[in-house]
């Protein structure tokens, strides 16, 4: 009974802290608001929240990055793939062995393997914080999107590399070589095993929905498990997980393009998924804030870890963290453009200082950070503590809460008044998208209306009926309005209308799925464009 209360009161703290972060107009990110909540329900409740880390790690972050990857736009990650790895892949390697050797050396207590640990959970980015305040400061498309899909992979390669640094801490031993080629095995069986797993997944579903109809429950289930599946089986076969489901969740964005899901379906699954991201994200930082108060209560015995007396020392310790985490971040992304720049012909530019330091402020650590320093070993192989695993804990939150707040205060002073080149417009592949699809509703109408009135004394409904809809897509085309015979049987022809407007729907949906295919609309608006069609489906399947 506990434990269900206990679940219960972290639920309801994450709806109230969406609903505070709404009404309090200081542009805040709701973490900050889960953060606090958390810190109440810690001062004043008897219990904490204890959960083992591994459970922890697959309870959390598998369905959240599988979303991750599948949501996120293919074409804008392709398209600033170069920008993305870099920053994904090698500020993550470059703030792992330059943060781990500048912990050790400033908190020589501190064991190297642990320090590196350390430096390896605060190194990945959090988007769900700067989507928050992106509400309240408009931050500009390309830039998010570089960062969702930096976000995207720099939380496998934080995580493997974290991965490899608590295997030293517990073995004593650690080979650039062995830990090269574990990588790579790591990396590529775990990219392997979710995109096998979701192909897989589909084909078999697929072929059951064809022969044995489509139970929309069932779908949703699927989906859900989906990252779990994924992510146990890299596990398993010793590869990443974390890149297993994000992995998957790319893979399920080009599969799901072949539109064999109905609509009903689709709309609720993604409402599921929808409450899903907003449950767990919001669980993490409310169990982060319910964490503060026990830590804060040990922050003297964990001051004693760094060989000081004085409490002051942690917030001394934090504040240089962030700092690093900072300057590093701020060297890379301007070595970043540059590369860019260069590569573009146009290496006499320099990059905007402004642009640079708001990437820079927009790299604020989150749920990945809190869930990677949580799965430290409690124990040693020989059953001892494992070193310093408390302050580690105490550092890292108080890197997430910083890196909150300073973006919060720090990305809007940056980008106000910020002339930035205009975000490409879509709005002529979307119209040449909308018109195709309308095309080929009036090419669906026009067969179906031919085969249905065929040989019927009331062929006359069929035919008004499919004039009725062929007129409203056409008005798409040329804005023309369509006029019905009033005095045609108002009941049968709503029916008829329904059968044919269904026919007409899925003719778009088709079409639309085929553009995205073959690559002539961007899949962010591919998506918009379907979920439309699915809306009104749903209304006249209904």
């Amino acid at each position: 009974m506990e434990t269900i209360t206990m679940i219960l009161v972290l639920l309801l703290a994450v709806v109230v802290s969406g609903i505070l972060s709404r009404a309090i107009p200081i542009p805040l990110p709701r973490p900050l608001f889960q953060i606090a909540l958390g810190a109440v329900i810690g001062l004043i409740a008897d219990w904490r929240v204890t959960l083992d880390p591994e459970i922890f790690f697959l309870l959390f972050l598998p369905p959240l990055l599988f979303l991750d990857g599948w949501r996120i736009p293919r074409e804008e990650l392709f398209k600033d793939g170069k920008t993305v790895i870099e920053l994904a892949l090698g500020l993550v390697i470059f703030t792992v062995v330059g943060m781990g050797f500048f912990i050790h050396w400033m908190i020589p207590s501190m064991p190297l393997a642990v320090a590196f640990a350390l430096a390896a959970v605060v190194s990945p980015t959090d988007p769900i914080a700067v989507s928050a305040i992106a509400q309240r400061v408009p931050i500009p498309k390309r830039m998010m999107h570089i960062l969702e899909g930096e976000s995207l992979l720099n939380d496998a390669s934080g995580l493997v590399c974290l991965r490899f640094a608590i295997a030293a801490a517990l073995t004593g031993a650690f080979s650039i070589q062995t830990a090269t080629l574990n990588f790579l095995w790591v990396a590529l069986g775990g990219i392997a095993v979710g995109v096998g797993v979701t192909w897989a997944v589909f084909r078999a579903k697929s072929w059951i929905s064809r022969h044995f109809g489509e139970d929309g429950g069932a779908q949703i289930l699927i989906s859900l498990l989906i990252p779990f599946g994924s992510y146990l089986i890299a596990e398993h076969v010793h590869c990443s997980g974390i890149l297993a489901a994000v992995a998957a969740g790319i893979t399920m964005g080009f599969v799901e393009a072949s539109g064999e899901i109905a609509a009903a379906t689709r709309i609720r699954r993604a409402t599921v998924w929808d409450t899903i991201q907003f449950t767990a994200n919001g669980i993490i930082f409310v169990i982060l804030g319910e964490q503060l108060p026990l830590i804060l209560g040990g922050a003297a015995e964990i001051v004693r870890t760094t060989g000081h007396r004085e409490v002051w020392w942690l917030a001394i310790y934090v504040a240089a963290i962030n700092i690093g985490l900072a300057a590093l971040r701020f060297l890379w992304v301007w070595l970043s453009f540059r590369l860019t720049l260069f590569r573009e012909g146009q290496w006499r530019q320099r990059p905007n200082w402004r642009v640079v330091a708001a990437m820079s402020f927009a790299g604020v650590r989150g749920a990945i950070t809190l869930a990677g320093v949580l799965t430290l070993p409690l124990a040693m192989s020989d059953g001892s503590p494992f070193p310093a695993r408390d302050l580690a804990i105490f550092l890292a939150m108080g890197v997430i809460i910083v890196s909150l707040i300073g973006a919060s205060i720090g990305l809007p002073l940056l980008l106000r008044g910020l002339a930035l080149p205009p975000d490409p417009s879509h709005l002529a592949q979307e119209d040449a998208t909308r018109i195709a699809a309308a095309e080929a509703a009036i090419a669906a109408v026009e067969q179906a209306e031919h085969a249905m009135a065929e040989g019927r004394p009331d062929a006359d409904i069929y035919v008004a009926a499919a004039s009725r809809i062929m007129d409203a897509y056409r008005q798409r085309i040329d804005l023309r309005r369509s006029e019905i015979d009033e005095a045609l049987s108002r009941k049968q022809l709503e029916k008829v209308e329904r059968e044919l407007r269904l026919i007409a729907l899925r003719a778009e949906r088709a079409e639309i799925f085929r553009r995205s295919q073959n690559r002539q609309v961007g899949s962010e608006i591919a998506r918009k464009m379907v979920r439309e069609i699915d809306l009104l489906e749903a209304r006249y399947a209904g």
